[in-house]
């Protein structure tokens, strides 16, 4: 195989061609020289200005004229020296001029030299071979420096990239784990609400604040604690808070941290994150997204999956191998705590799992009141109870974007203090969504189905009391075209039959209202019809909420044979629903007038307060309680 045209090997084989060329020049100049002599008769003493040009070149080096010149001046017999290098001829004229002419492989000098004279005739001017001289252009000096740092660089690069790429695998094995400049100050009385993962933090606190009181009693020292709990709830500010607490080094990480492009290198970083944890003890170590480590396989799908197994292997045998772990502490958090694998949750590894829930009534207060001194508002103006309520299901995470969206409204809206209103608004735009411009392609009737529509919804939970109904708007947010805006008195964890058969009654209100009114619905329905079904799926196949007392769970039966006994459960749901779309209608029947109403006032105003529902539930109660009085006297 040929060497490649710029390789060091083929360089260097055209410097050795070059230099042998050059060595058989100066070989043919010197015999020519002598033959020049032998022919004219001259002796090889040198005088005058070709002694000068043999001891010195330097002021022939000045100026470089072109090969015509010389030439014309040999011609003219202007010529009383010439001198010939293996890269240059020097010439010196009879007014004094000295000067050069570049001579690429010697061919200038060569004609020169192999001239004939005419016998006795005498030369007109002295030849002298200069063999060490070494005359350059300035372009040929150019080209030399730029050869020989080309020569270089084709050395260099090399030991560059192999230099590079250590210094790259040494970074990688790293990951950019770093401690914190300085132990977090975040304490727990900084985070509010989480009461039990603070209880759960409180046995690690006390660890890492003196180890020898666990020591001393013969305790094994607990390894790690892992937070389950949905985004945004705060598991990243408690693994804070407890480093804060006891004055711990903090080192935060995720999931993913421990993969690599190279093989190998997440083993590596393993091993590094524990060593800088140890050295810095007490450190505590937060993971986030501790489900990026999988689990371990066994299928053998290649070598990504058999480097993950490795991975998750050494993690396990850094948390309770030989290694002494004292003063270092694991935090991880995940929202999906079933992706992790087993041999990392259970005792041991993970001493305890923390469920870190969303924050109830009076904590999602207190959250508002916390960001809301952030912001320059009317305090008297502010019911944060009302907004706590509100905001049911909000994370605390989802609490503080609340409170800076309503500072984003009044700024819209043109006014310096965020007030109550503004709060409102923002809690809708995070619960449903921005008000959007889909009215504007509505037509006449279509306003009216939607309004009798909400109408319904608002009306079924007004009277069952499934909720506050805070208002009814025919405004589109979001991707819905109206919302009852129905909010909970407290949080609820358990759900009895009757309040989730209301529940259905109230997804099913829009549908029965369009169907009373308009004799037929529309596909406004298809979400309340989606949500309603599943509800009632889930009461006849997982709570034994069925008609006629089957009390087996689907739940319990492994996911490929749950689908065979679908069929009879879905049989059940339908009956259900069908139970509870007739009780609605009938609900709906008998306060049509309060249906119509609400549906009028949404037409006129686009937003109806839950007060004025109430009011005309109330008004409606009271013509009907006067009806039966008047028949009842009447009857007498």
């Amino acid at each position: 195989m040929k060497p490649a045209k710029n390789s060091l090997w083929s360089r260097s084989a055209r410097y050795i061609k070059l230099g042998l060329a050059t060595a058989a020049i100066a070989g043919l100049v010197s015999v020519l020289l002598l033959r020049h002599e032998q022919k004219t008769g001259l002796t090889p003493a040198l005088n005058g200005v070709a002694s000068q040009m043999r001891d010195d070149t330097a002021a022939w080096t000045r100026e470089e004229r072109d090969a015509s010149e010389m030439l014309r001046d040999i011609r003219a017999h202007d010529v009383t020296a010439i001198g010939v290098s293996p890269s240059a001829i020097l010439v010196s004229t009879k007014k004094g001029a000295k000067y050069f002419v570049t001579d690429h492989n010697s061919s200038f000098s060569n004609a020169l030299l192999l001239s004939e004279m005419k016998t006795d005739a005498q030369s007109p001017y002295q030849l002298v071979w200069l063999p060490d001289a070494n005359i350059r252009s300035d372009s040929a000096r150019l080209m030399d420096a730029f050869d020989k740092t080309r020569d270089a660089l084709s050395l260099l690069l090399p030991l560059l990239l192999i230099g590079g790429m250590v210094w790259f695998m040494r970074r990688e094995m790293t990951g950019g784990a770093q401690l914190l400049g300085r132990a977090p100050e975040l304490t727990f009385d900084d985070v509010i609400g989480a009461g039990e993962a603070k209880a759960a933090l409180s046995d690690i606190q006390a660890y890492l604040t003196d180890p020898k009181q666990f020591s001393g009693m013969g305790l094994r020292a607990p390894c790690g604690i892992l937070m389950v709990g949905g985004p945004g709830v705060g598991k990243t500010r408690l693994a804070q808070a407890l480093a804060g607490e006891c004055g711990a080094n903090f080192i935060s990480i995720t999931g993913s941290y421990f993969s690599a492009k190279y093989y190998g290198v997440g083993i590596q970083k393993v091993k590094h994150l524990f060593e800088m944890a140890r050295k810095n003890a007490p450190t505590v170590i937060f993971i986030d997204e501790a489900d990026g480590l999988a689990k371990r396989t066994d299928t053998g799908g290649g070598p990504a999956e058999s480097e993950s197994n490795r991975i998750i292997n050494q993690l396990l045998a850094e948390m309770d191998g030989f290694e002494s772990n004292e003063g270092v502490i694991i935090v991880a958090a995940t929202n999906h705590p079933d992706n992790l694998d087993e041999a990392l949750r259970r005792p041991g590894r993970f001493d305890r799992t923390v469920q870190v829930r969303l924050p109830d009534l009076e904590d999602r207060a207190e959250i508002f009141r916390f960001y809301a001194d952030r912001l320059t508002t009317k305090s008297d103006d502010i019911d944060f109870r009302q907004l706590a309520r509100l905001s049911t299901g909000l994370s605390p995470a989802t609490l503080a974007m609340v409170v800076n969206q309503a500072g984003l409204v009044a700024r819209k809206a043109g006014e310096s203090v965020v007030e109550s209103k503004h709060f409102v608004e923002a809690i809708k735009i995070a619960r449903i969504g921005d008000v959007s411009g889909a009215e504007r392609a509505l037509n006449e009737e279509e306003r009216k189905r939607i309004a009798v529509h909400e109408a319904g919804h608002g009306l079924v939970a007004a009277l069952l009391g499934t909720g506050v109904l805070e208002e009814v708007t025919i405004l589109p947010r979001g991707g819905a075209l109206g919302v009852a805006l129905i909010t909970k008195m407290q949080d609820k964890h358990l759900y009895r039959e009757t309040e989730m058969r209301n529940e259905i009654q109230v997804l099913l209100g829009g549908r029965n209202a369009e169907l009373l009114t308009f004799s037929e619905a529309s596909s406004g329905a298809a979400q309340d019809l989606q949500e309603a079904s599943r509800i009632g799926l889930d009461m006849v196949s997982k709570f034994g909420f069925n008609a006629d007392g089957n009390l087996f769970s689907l739940a319990a039966l492994p996911q490929q044979y749950a689908g065979l006994q679908m069929k009879a459960s879905i049989e059940h749901a339908n009956i259900l629903l069908k139970e509870l779309n007739e009780a609605c209608y009938t609900l709906l029947r008998d306060n049509e007038p309060v249906l119509q109403a609400i549906a009028g006032e949404l037409l006129e105003s686009e937003t109806v307060p839950g007060s004025t529902v109430y009011r005309l539930i109330e008004e409606h109660r009271a013509r009907k309680d006067g009806l039966h009085l008047a028949e009842e006297r009447e009857a007498a």
